[in-house]
């Protein structure tokens, strides 16, 4: 069984509830169930009359959209796996996937044929299909209307059948390859539909796309916005706020700076969405703010934080009406970001902070001898069936990967600690922690508390030359005894400035996490300019 065997199932429950209504592309298109199943029946003929078969990969080069989702669908009705690689790495690293894993077939919008001009390794691949309009060489995504639809069973694959392949950014050398099996996807998706409980009858406005697969499986209707995507956190969110309503959406599923702009677009025109009924952040930290924010806006919705990771989503998660009083005093006075229980499916062990230092096999007896008991912070490892084993051909899995006995644990390069209630607190990244004369400080400790002031859109910890520093991108600014107020309220962290910069790097995806390396390659060069 895999997830489109659940589509499947789906469209025989209820083959006239609407699954996908999709405004991507600067067009709306309507899939029921029934339409959905049958559009990725006949692509599985088509990919099949094609010449591809199971085991084969696709490279896909695609946005969001309904044809994305038809397209993976039909690879996994097929048993075949898809490839998805950052354009952006170059072509060097796009040509080194195609050497890695000889795809069969290539999958995009018209504008990434483009690169086949420049990327003679894609010129080779022997299928080339474009959607849209088309592309010279490349055979019509369109046409797959004209094939039957597949009748067959839905594919030969089982639990270990490579579904999904993905790369890292290899900004340290060569990118990283995350496989995750057929298995391991339905292992996500339970774990997903246990935490969120969605399904029919429920209209999801997302941005999260492995989420996607998990919303479709469970029945649930899905909403792609007509909005970019690729910069979360600079959508127009007037438009977006009006498909929300005109698609008459009830969840809300996306990256915390996509959900910030629909809640401070919402506060400012004056306006709430009573018809929302729940919100999932995800992909970034979801401070306490913007969970205030997120109410104001949406009254009758449950919050959920959602914490997770590439390797391993979801890890834990939180309401909003489950944070008390004392968890925001102790995340005002640097007790870290609270994200609340781990899901049933996960374990989660506390180990002392040793980031990039391999860690050597051990026994499980020793691994619960080393774990750090509640309230002590170090690195947070998980493990559990829809956590990444490792990555392929075991590169970089001596810096990821501790092997107890038979059990693999994923070190996730987080800091953070449990408390006494087995509730999961963040504080960071590891790699990010300030060490010096005064001791160690965790950035989340900072930033969180740095949150509780309404001019805060970013904070960010960094050490520059000795200094402690944090850089915040505001709102608006601070009047020096608003100023006065923060440095009081962060005497704890014994920070030697403040700085306020018009915008704080952050990353390329969410949008919302802080790109600390580029940071501080920011202040260093202001400080050379300044000297």
């Amino acid at each position: 069984m895999n997830l489109a065997d659940l589509l499947h199932t789906q469209a025989e429950i209820q083959p006239d509830a609407p699954a996908l209504i999709d405004r991507t592309g600067g067009r709306a298109a309507f899939y029921t169930f029934a339409r959905l199943d049958e559009a990725v029946a006949r692509a599985a003929t088509m990919l099949r009359q094609s010449g591809l078969r199971p085991g084969d990969r696709a490279l896909l080069f695609h946005p969001m959209s309904a044809d994305l989702y038809i397209a993976l669908g039909a690879l996994f009705r097929l048993g075949a796996a898809a490839v998805f690689v950052d354009p952006g790495l170059g072509r060097a690293q796009i040509a080194d996937a195609c050497a890695r894993w000889q795809p069969q077939a290539f999958f995009g919008a018209p504008r990434a044929h483009l690169l086949r001009l420049v990327v003679p390794a894609l010129r080779r691949i022997p299928l080339a299909i474009a959607t849209g309009w088309g592309a010279p060489g490349a055979v019509r995504w369109a046409q797959l209307w004209r094939c039957p639809p597949d009748t067959g069973e839905t594919s030969p694959a089982g639990p270990d059948t490579p579904a999904l392949i993905t790369t890292t950014s290899g900004s340290t050398g060569r990118p990283k390859v995350a496989l995750r099996t057929q298995g391991f996807l339905l292992a996500q998706h339970k774990s997903i539909q246990a935490a969120l409980g969605l399904g029919p009858g429920d209209r999801v406005a997302t941005t999260l796309p492995i989420f996607v697969l998990s919303f479709l499986a469970a029945g649930a209707a899905t909403l792609l916005p007509g909005v970019d995507l690729r910069r979360p956190g600079r959508v127009r969110a007037g438009p977006l706020v009006a498909q929300i309503v005109q698609d008459e959406a009830t969840c809300l599923a996306a990256s915390p700076a996509f959900l910030e702009q629909i809640a401070r677009h919402c506060a400012a025109a004056g306006r709430t969405l009573p018809h929302i009924t729940r919100i999932f952040g995800g992909g970034a930290p979801l401070f306490p703010d913007l969970l205030d924010e997120l109410q104001a806006i949406a009254p009758n919705a449950s919050i959920t934080a959602v914490y997770g990771a590439t390797e391993a989503e979801p890890i834990a998660h939180i309401e909003a009406a489950a944070i008390t009083p004392a968890d925001r005093q102790r995340m005002a006075q640097g007790g870290g970001l609270l994200v609340g229980l781990p899901v049933p499916s996960i374990q989660v062990r506390i180990l002392p902070d040793r980031w990039e230092t391999p860690l050597p096999p051990m026994t499980p007896a020793a691994l619960e001898a080393a774990a750090l008991p509640p309230g002590d912070a170090g690195e947070i490892l998980v493990s559990g069936s829809h956590v990444l084993p490792g990555y392929e051909q075991g590169e970089g899995d001596a810096e990821t990967i501790l092997l107890a006995g038979d059990t693999r644990w994923r070190r996730t390069g987080d800091a953070g600690y449990l408390d006494e209630k087995g509730r999961l607190w963040l504080l960071g990244r590891c790699a990010a922690r300030v060490e010096d004369a005064r001791g160690l400080l965790y950035p989340f400790a900072v930033e969180c508390a740095a949150h509780t002031f309404a001019e805060v859109k970013h904070a960010a910890l960094v050490s520059l030359s000795g200094e402690r520093v944090l850089a915040l991108e505001l709102y608006r600014p601070l009047t020096e005894a608003r100023q006065a107020a923060l440095c009081k309220a962060l005497a704890w962290a014994h920070l030697d400035r403040l700085l306020a910069l018009p915008r704080l790097p952050v990353d390329k995806r969410h949008n919302a996490k802080i790109d600390y390396p580029a940071l501080r390659r920011l202040l260093a060069q202001r400080r050379l300019t300044a000297d």
